[in-house]
């Protein structure tokens, strides 16, 4: 086994560590704001706005950037909701992620916007009937934007 001070070690244990991520949930006059973030739509995947967190951050200015990259929106960073955990069973692939509860502050959704990163293709805003009509992730989304109490959604699997 190498040493940690020789760095082969240290790359292989970054690698199997789990990715932490911020999402951000936004209901605006009763509505969830969700995004595609398959470049090109190659998944009818919905999940909320938010990304990886960047080391020197704070979880909500890494979150307030991630919701404007990927929509647009200016938001202020409420309580955290919901901690879910997912992977990828045919990669390595493990993340955390931490949602918070957020309320838009400036901006609107248009038509002429683009993800900077090329990740989110469409963005839109769901009723909780609509729900029923999509697939999203994780499971317990709406009861986490909808509902009161904090949840732990434990590992579950991510599938396009």
């Amino acid at each position: 086994m190498r040493r940690a001070g020789d760095g082969g070690t240290l790359r292989a244990m970054s690698t199997a560590l789990p990715r932490l991520a911020v999402r951000a949930l936004i209901l605006h006059q009763n509505r969830l704001l969700l995004v595609n973030a398959w470049p090109a739509g190659v998944s009818d995947l919905w999940c909320a706005p938010g990304g990886g967190v960047e080391r020197g951050q704070s979880l909500p200015e890494n979150l307030m950037r991630e919701v404007h990259e990927e929509t647009g929106l200016q938001v202020a960073v409420g309580t955290p909701c919901l901690v879910n955990e997912f992977h990828d069973p045919d990669r390595p692939f493990h993340q955390v992620d931490i949602y918070f509860r957020c309320t838009i502050t400036d901006g609107t959704l248009t038509d002429d916007w683009h993800d900077p990163a090329g990740v989110v293709s469409a963005r839109r805003f769901f009723s909780r009937d609509e729900m029923g009509q999509i697939r999203f992730k994780p499971d317990s989304l709406p009861r986490a934007a909808w509902g009161t109490d904090v949840i732990y959604d434990p590992l579950e699997l991510l599938i396009r």
